[in-house]
């Protein structure tokens, strides 16, 4: 078999950010890689607020559980959201726009990490907040935040991130989540 691409290889949740300001034409190819994205019939109905300038980094450390601390390093965070009726809805609540969505944030991350960086798209954060503090539509949908910074110094972290940080990369066996020619996944699957 092929080896992979070298960024999903190298790719990994790291937390270890330097606060160290990201060019600007690096950001600009990470977000153009978004955009490049499939989508259901061309829709592209992903919607990202870049946040990069002090104040409005701020805004997004106020919406962060305790347990989201080291975000507060990251020099750039990228809002990413949607709305369900700018993509295809169809039958059995498959509802595009979050796929999709995905699909983009996927291409931020390689692009990202193909850049030297790294890129932590997390779920703990008040989207509540999110949308009051950036004047988001109620009707959007704040999926993720993703920290993206260059590698930095783990001293910051607390244990149990460092010893994620340097372990083992922790993965499903793919017999747990692949089936071939017939569906042979229990209910605890």
């Amino acid at each position: 078999m092929s080896k992979l691409i070298p960024e999903i290889e190298v790719r990994r949740a790291k937390r270890a950010l330097s606060e160290k300001k990201i060019p600007s034409e690096v950001v600009g190819r990470i977000m153009t890689a978004a955009t490049f994205a499939p989508s259901c019939f061309n829709y592209q109905s992903w919607r990202f607020l870049v946040v990069i300038n002090e104040e409005d980094l701020k805004k997004i450390h106020e919406t962060l559980p305790d347990a989201n601390y080291w975000v507060k390093k990251a020099p750039l965070v990228v809002v990413v959201t949607t709305k369900l009726n700018l993509d295809c809805q169809l039958s059995d609540r498959r509802d595009y726009a979050l796929f999709d969505s995905g699909l983009a944030t996927q291409n931020l991350v390689l692009q990202a990490v193909k850049e030297g960086l790294y890129a932590h798209p997390i779920a703990g954060f008040d989207p509540f907040k999110v949308k009051k503090n950036f004047n988001i539509p109620e009707d959007f949908i704040v999926i993720t935040l993703v920290a993206v910074g260059y590698p930095g110094d783990d001293t910051f972290l607390n244990e149990k991130h460092k010893q994620l940080e340097h372990g083992p990369r922790s993965r499903k066996p793919e017999s747990e989540v692949i089936s071939y020619y017939i569906w042979e996944f229990s209910e605890s699957n």
